[in-house]
């Protein structure tokens, strides 16, 4: 499987296995998690997305079991974990609603706390989870430096930002951000003409997707889209999924699709995604089937 630079020191494999369901299967055992990590690895998927948040707080901590039941897997992958939103829960039962914590005090505790829970020394990269209305980008940005510079974390990024707040926040750090994961979909498009896109591929910022399968409706159902899915799927021999997310490789923005899926035999066959072949007339078949119009 290909590579992409996020940054000098930061490589990951070109489709990253996300884990926000994690604790979400029926079966969280090390074993299970185990099989799951190495079906990744099997196919050159070496680089895994966590977050604080997920399961509740608890999906790290089920990835970091299968991690210290097997140390030697660390070295085959690269750890990207989220940091900065809180919701009441029994690990924060004092707060009244959800909410954004950029603090210094937070984030630094979140980290410690991600690497305790995913018995790893280091993160390869964090991101700031979403954007904080409340936000101190001073302190913010001083914070994640310092957390580099202590070895604790290789890179910085952010999820969900808009243009103007990855600038704010960069304008307060010394560590260059090295990537934003938004959503980007057949069926949540619309960074590729909003501007959001644009503005990372003007800077040579490799973009991370999140729910490239439209959380999962792209797999059913027989719409304009649909059809124009298994059209494509049935010609070369794979099935919707593959075809989505090849459409999203296909950009020349070098955009990373995030996968998450419980199921052993889908993890198996994410990697198909990379035996589709989208030229132009493809890619604009499908862009148009997902518009449910011609381009202007």
């Amino acid at each position: 499987m290909d590579r992409v630079n996020l940054l000098s020191s930061l490589e990951f494999s070109r489709i990253v296995y996300g884990m926000w369901r994690l604790a979400d299967d029926a079966d969280t055992s090390i074993k299970h998690i185990d099989a799951k990590i190495n079906s990744c690895l099997d196919q050159g998927i070496t680089t895994f997305d966590q977050a604080a948040v997920y399961g509740l707080y608890t999906s790290e901590a089920l990835f970091g079991k299968a991690l210290k039941a097997n140390p030697s897997l660390r070295d085959k992958m690269e750890i990207v974990t989220k940091c900065g939103i809180v919701v009441p829960s029994n690990k924060y039962p004092n707060i009244q609603v959800a909410q954004y914590d950029t603090s210094r005090e937070h984030i630094c505790a979140s980290v410690d706390t991600s690497l305790i829970n995913m018995s790893t020394d280091y993160i390869d990269l964090l991101l700031v989870h979403r954007p904080d209305p409340f936000v101190d980008h001073r302190d913010l940005g001083r914070a994640l430096d310092d957390i580099v510079s202590s070895g604790k974390v290789r890179a910085i990024g952010v999820s969900n930002f808009k243009p103007w707040d990855w600038n704010l926040l960069q304008s307060g750090m010394k560590t260059q951000l090295a990537t934003n994961q938004i959503e980007i979909s057949l069926t949540a498009h619309e960074a590729l003409t909003n501007g959001d896109l644009a503005f990372h591929q003007e800077l040579a910022t490799p973009v991370m997707a999140w729910s490239p399968l439209g959380g999962g409706g792209l797999m059913t159902g027989r719409s304009q889209l649909g059809l124009a899915l298994d059209k494509v799927a049935a010609d070369q021999g794979v099935g919707r999924a593959a075809v989505a997310v090849a459409w999203i490789l296909a950009h020349p923005a070098n955009i990373i699709p995030v996968m998450g899926t419980n199921n052993i035999e889908r993890i198996s066959k994410i990697s198909d995604a990379l035996k589709v072949k989208m030229d132009r007339d493809t890619w604009f078949y499908l862009y148009a089937a997902a518009l449910g119009r011609d381009i202007p």
